[in-house]
């Protein structure tokens, strides 16, 4: 009798208590979404001019991009010149800023162009992105 109970003692104790391993599972999830960046891409592959006083601007809230055949993208989507002043500006809050991702092989005529029709727009915060050169 004695050891029957015994047994079933052991029986009840042999389950595996995964409490302590969902810890350290949700707190790993935690650290990977608290360390991953988010980052704002314009949505094509531009190859920004070098500059050495180029500064970081982590506030950019569009990204507007200009490749080297002159369209103009904004957020992934070819927008048309016409429009663009009106897309971004809808976009764009009161204190939000554009960062123009303008290719190294565009024509400064078009980037230009897209800054004057930001600024028609209404849109006062306005940069052109660059890559810092190592000099």
């Amino acid at each position: 009798m004695r050891r029957r109970r015994i047994g079933a003692d052991n029986a009840e104790n042999t389950e595996i208590n995964l409490t302590p391993m969902l810890d350290v599972v949700f707190i790993m999830l935690i650290f990977f979404i608290v360390t991953t960046s988010f980052i704002k891409e314009s949505g094509i592959e531009i190859e920004r001019p070098e500059s050495s006083a180029a500064t970081p601007r982590p506030d950019a809230q569009v990204m507007v991009a200009i490749t080297p055949e002159g369209a103009v993208w904004v957020d992934g989507q070819a927008v048309d010149m016409h429009r663009l002043g009106d897309t971004v500006a809808d976009m764009v809050s009161d204190e939000g800023a554009v960062v123009i991702q303008a290719d190294r092989d565009a024509t400064t005529g078009i980037l230009i162009e897209v800054m004057d029709r930001l600024r028609e727009a209404g849109v006062d915060q306005v940069a052109v992105a660059a890559t810092r050169s190592a000099s």
